[in-house]
């Protein structure tokens, strides 16, 4: 009887190739949990804003399992103490780490599910897994949860240099096609070391550190945050939620039967229970596609125009204001919809929205990356830096806009 090699090799159009180091992480990667990953678009719907932006939850994944076995050869050479069972603890917890993004993510969490942040889902999945597995990922969820008493282990997986962002900045930057987000990932990995059990970066490496904060920043304001895609993440959530609203009147909507499901209930993280969970593992991109395409065609007035502008990239107008002006804007917009498109008063909020968007490369109150200097001393990067744009980074950067159909554009 032949046994199944499960210590495979993988392309990858970033790395070259990327390995699976144990039949544990196989098994991982080939149950319909992680599977689903597949179906789900790294960049939600900046593909229409970026068209190459089509990769994939699953391919940022094993890319930060990938990462993050350079980092584990980088400290085990410079002598630095990881176990065996620490090194596959690190490697499923970096790979589950984003299992609980649901489709379009940031939207569903504010519609779909409600105020459920993706990381409380993805440790939902890791206890099942867990269960399933025999116990054999409770060390990778006490490093995930924080809990582990090696601080940089915890920091390797979450931090404002962690191998989640090695990834994503380098990965989003090559496929949506803006170069001022690639990031030498290799080149900062070899600079990592540990020093009082916490993780660090060698004084050589500080000119990267400052090239990954600068490109981070870049790259929200480019592509996470462009105004378009924003506008269109803010529309794709209207639209499920007067989906929702529509169900609980008693509508019944074409759906598949795991979107139905979140659609006649509200899930709230205390009812998320086997059975939710079990639903929320069926749905991807495709049950909220195929939904907007046939709601294009419904008969309430709400739900098939905004579904028509998603679909065929009708999408509305996004304008920066002022934040005094911003409510005055909504008001205007608000009355000349009213007047132009005979929207009821109830309705205009799906018509006419706004927001704020932030942008804070480093975060001040958060974790510091920690620069090691040659006096064997530990100095936040920004006191290590002699870039006083970098000390910018640290300042958040907020902007306003409104959204509205673009029929009522350049009216006032």
């Amino acid at each position: 009887m032949t046994t199944e090699n499960k210590l495979k090799i993988l392309n990858d159009p970033i790395y070259g190739f990327i390995t699976i180091p144990s039949t544990l992480l196989y098994d991982l990667i080939e149950h319909p949990y992680f599977q689903r990953l597949r179906r789900i678009k790294q960049m939600g719907l900046s593909s229409l804003v970026y068209p190459g932006a089509e990769h994939t939850r699953f391919h940022h994944a094993l890319g930060c399992m990938h990462m993050m076995q350079k980092a584990v050869q980088v400290l085990r050479f410079k002598n630095v103490d990881i176990s065996k069972e620490e090194e596959e603890a690190l490697y499923v917890a970096i790979l589950l780490h984003d299992i609980g993004h649901g489709p379009f993510s940031h939207a569903m969490e504010h519609s779909i599910v409600e105020n459920v942040h993706h990381e409380e889902i993805s440790l939902l999945f890791m206890n099942a897994l867990n269960d399933e597995f025999e116990g054999k990922l409770s060390l990778a969820i006490e490093i995930f949860k924080g809990n582990y008493h090696r601080k940089f282990l915890i920091q390797l997986i979450s931090s404002q240099m962690d191998m989640d962002r090695m990834d994503y900045l380098k990965r989003d930057s090559f496929y949506s096609g803006v170069a001022e987000g690639n990031i030498n990932s290799e080149r900062l990995v070899q600079m990592i070391n540990v020093h009082n059990d916490l993780l660090v970066v060698e004084e050589k490496g500080i000119y990267s550190v400052e090239k990954f904060l600068v490109a981070r920043r870049l790259m929200y304001w480019q592509c996470y945050l462009h105004k378009t895609s924003v506008g269109a993440e803010m529309l794709l959530a209207k639209i499920l939620k007067r989906a929702k609203e529509l169900t609980l009147q008693g509508e019944v909507l074409p759906a598949s039967n795991s979107l139905q499901f979140f659609l006649e209930n509200s899930i709230q993280k205390s009812d998320f229970n086997k059975h939710a969970l079990n639903h929320f593992a069926l749905l991807d991109d495709a049950d909220i596609s195929i939904a907007l395409k046939t709601w294009q065609f419904h008969s309430d007035k709400v739900l098939s125009y905004l579904s028509n502008a998603i679909v065929n990239r009708n999408l509305f107008h996004v304008q920066f204001v002022s934040k005094e002006e911003m409510n005055s804007k909504k008001v205007f917009y608000q009355q000349f919809c009213k007047e132009k498109l005979e929207v009821e008063d109830g309705q205009l909020n799906y018509y006419v929205f706004g927001d704020k968007l932030k942008n804070q490369a480093y975060d001040l109150k958060a974790e510091p990356i920690r620069i090691f200097t040659k006096n064997i001393e530990m100095i936040d990067v920004l006191e290590a830096s002699d870039q006083y744009n970098l000390k910018a980074l640290s300042e958040p950067v907020y902007k306003y806009f409104i959204c509205y159909p673009k029929s009522l554009y350049k009216v006032d």
